[in-house]
């Protein structure tokens, strides 16, 4: 996500920050390289242009060049330019007084829908608000199978019937009556793609929202169309009145212009972002996070809540204590792999460490692919027990076997053994600090 944008705007700002004065020539080659990056990642022409424009407004307008560290002002007034851009502050979903509040997915075939759908419902239920999936997408059988199916691998409830690819509209209307039987605060109505010129379907869709009469209408937009889904958006919102977008597969699009102009040109915050194709990858949007991810400074927040959702408090604590004592052992660098594969991809999570985007860019041919971590993980499947937590008593023999059951080489068991001692090491150093926690930045809490 953003990762071409970013690895130049981190190029651009490091030259601009290691600048003790600025002169307005440094500040116009700066921002030039700035739209070109900006169109290279598909942002809209005229965006990009009005962006720079006021980025220098405020960079040369006032008392910038002559402050103290004029290179980090700049990029603050960019950073600040970038959370407008994407919406300016956080949105969430509005609920009707009485339940249930029905939330109608739109878009154009192939965007994501269906599997958007039990997304929003699993992360509606890690909020204590149970939602019923509602089959509307009659055109497609393959549409009402598939959410089904996630429905019954995730547990949430799918209301399906027999009806002709016409009757969406009636579906829907049964669907509502079956949610408010239920209980159930959420009624997520998935629909089939149309494009926004078919003035058959548009029609359909008005029918739709006009029987359940929604709290929420969700344009389910595919990042990776770039400019072409923004255009699509802008043409929904004047048919249907959208309330938020979902940009889905922003994992998919290394450039993200869609991300950047969608707002801007619909009218309409991004209200969720799609980052991976797991039933829980899918983030609430943050313009402060992602204008902070785009221009390398990380996003320690959600890296945070992340965490937090696959490490309890007292698992915090006892791997401090091991770390403390120097008793950490593979076992439970095995524990802290797969937690870590929980939390995203690697790239994903790189994302959010500050100071990552800049060492990848020194670093353009770093290995970040997580086939990797895969391999390091079933290098220490193969150990017995015994085995990870006596690392230095591993010898030839051991590790000869080690890497047959592995499918790898004793080359591999070599490096990941000379890996994890290194992290040892580097353990206790951070470790000397009193009160630091796990990498000396404290421990999360719940």
């Amino acid at each position: 996500m953003f990762d071409t944008l970013t690895e130049k705007l981190t190029t651009v700002f490091s030259r601009l920050g290691n600048k003790g004065r600025l002169t307005e020539d440094d500040v116009d080659q700066a921002l030039r390289e700035v739209r070109l990056a900006l169109l290279e990642a598909d942002v809209n022409f005229k965006i990009a242009r009005e962006f720079v424009a006021r980025v220098k407004e405020k960079a040369i307008g006032g008392d910038v060049l002559r402050g103290i560290s004029p290179g980090q002002q700049v990029i603050k007034i960019v950073h600040d330019e970038l959370v407008e851009l994407l919406g300016g502050g956080s949105q969430t979903l509005q609920p009707k007084p009485s339940a249930p509040s029905a939330i109608l997915l739109v878009g154009l075939q192939g965007s994501g829908k269906t599997t958007t759908a039990a997304k929003l419902a699993l992360q509606l239920r890690r909020k204590d608000e149970r939602a019923l999936l509602i089959a509307a997408d009659l055109r497609r059988p393959a549409a009402m199978n598939q959410l089904e199916a996630l429905g019954k691998q995730l547990d949430i409830p799918v209301y399906r019937e027999k009806a002709g690819p016409d009757d969406a509209p009636k579906v829907a209307a049964n669907g509502m009556k079956r949610a408010k039987e239920m209980g159930v605060k959420w009624a997520i109505v998935d629909t089939g793609g149309r494009l926004h010129v078919d003035e058959a379907l548009m029609g359909e869709l008005e029918e739709i929202k006009r029987v359940i009469d929604p709290a929420e209408v969700l344009l389910v937009v595919d990042a990776m169309t770039g400019q072409d889904a923004v255009h699509a958006a802008a043409e929904f919102n004047e048919r249907t009145g959208l309330t938020g977008l979902i940009l889905s597969k922003m994992d998919g699009d290394a450039r993200g212009g869609a991300a950047l102009s969608a707002t801007q040109v619909t009218g309409v915050p991004i209200k969720f972002a799609g980052t991976g194709e797991k039933p829980d990858a899918l983030e609430q949007f943050h313009p402060d996070r992602m204008a902070s991810r785009i221009l390398g400074m990380g996003d320690v927040v959600s890296l945070v809540e992340r965490a937090q959702e696959q490490i309890t408090e007292d698992e915090a604590a006892e791997l401090e204590r091991k770390m403390r004592k120097a008793q950490f052992d593979l076992d439970d660098f095995l524990k802290q792999l797969r937690q870590i594969q929980k939390m995203g991809s690697l790239s994903s999570i790189l994302e959010m460490i500050p100071g990552a985007g800049a060492l990848r860019a020194k670093m353009p041919n770093a290995n970040l692919d997580d086939r990797r971590v895969k391999r390091m993980e079933a290098l220490i499947s193969s150990m017995t027990l015994w085995e990870r937590q006596h690392p230095d008593k591993i010898n030839g023999s051991r590790r000869k076997r080690i890497s047959q059951g592995s499918g790898t080489t004793p080359a591999d068991v070599n490096q990941l053994l000379g890996q994890f001692h290194q992290m040892q090491k580097m353990m206790k150093q951070m470790m000397s600090g009193k009160g630091r926690g796990p990498l000396g930045m404290g421990l999360p809490r719940r």
